[in-house]
């Protein structure tokens, strides 16, 4: 047996986020279905971390473990010919035995975007929040600057699933403004469940003038999730990069 690591990228917008659910379609059931009927027996796949119902991803890496039956260059042609055109793999590579692909992540970076405008966009539905009231771009930014650093995060993480420790490091957390298009940066070594989004909801109220900027530090080291902003909704969120040594980041690399 070979332990494959893939690269894959896809469109959330029609499932109920990664993980196998019983009764609702989701990525990885999708892509198990898949790669089962390739290589004639039942495949499970190891993810990179869970992702919402609604939420994209550029890029994804998982894991699974098949008999050497198929080229590895030739993975990604197979496997797309059964998947449906809103997810697509792109890459695969042998990985050492050990390797899991969310055990194995050194970090991660997830992007968000806003639609800050009065109009909606129809080619960005379901690609990025539409947020009509006003924000300032100024006061968001600093409030972005504000997360980076090593915290505990748990004023910012909605109650869902068992942590060890919610201390966590942001290494870059920023945003960038094109015309109306808003979009925020957040790359950690790990993130707790709605982290991410919750992060880029404290900016919005930051920015809103809910708080001030200033303010973040403090209401972290309070660690109370109901004195900091709402956890935004899933369509702007996108897994975009990840960090592994070896092969698997050769392949994830960009």
């Amino acid at each position: 047996m070979n332990n494959i690591a893939i690269r894959l990228s896809y469109d959330g917008s029609a499932y109920h986020g990664w993980q196998v659910q019983k009764t609702k379609p989701t990525v990885a059931l999708t892509l198990e279905n898949a790669l089962s009927e390739i290589y004639g027996r039942k495949i499970k796949v190891t993810g990179c971390g869970r992702t919402d119902a609604g939420v994209h991803a550029l890029c994804y890496c998982a894991n699974f473990s098949a008999e050497n039956t198929i080229p590895i260059d030739r993975i990604p042609y197979a496997v797309n010919s059964l998947l449906p055109p809103d997810i697509v793999v792109s890459a695969a590579t042998y990985v050492p035995d050990d390797f899991c692909s969310i055990r194995s992540c050194r970090k991660k970076e997830y992007i968000y975007k806003i639609l800050n405008s009065g109009t909606r966009d129809p080619f960005l539905r379901n690609r990025a929040c539409f947020y009509p009231a006003p924000l300032d771009f100024d006061r968001l930014s600093r409030s972005a600057a504000a997360f980076e650093g090593t915290h505990d995060f748990a004023a910012v993480r909605s109650v869902g699933t068992d942590t060890k420790t919610t201390v966590r490091t942001v290494y870059r957390c920023e945003a960038e403004k094109k015309e109306n298009l808003i979009t925020v940066y957040i790359c950690a070594d790990g993130f707790l469940y709605n982290m991410a989004r919750a992060i880029v909801g404290t900016m919005v109220w930051a920015a809103r003038g809910k708080f001030d900027p200033e303010h973040i530090p403090g209401l972290l080291l309070k660690g109370e999730r109901r004195l900091t902003g709402p956890t935004m909704p899933p369509q702007g969120l996108y897994l975009s990069r990840l960090w592994y040594d070896g092969a698997a980041g050769e392949m994830t690399a960009y």
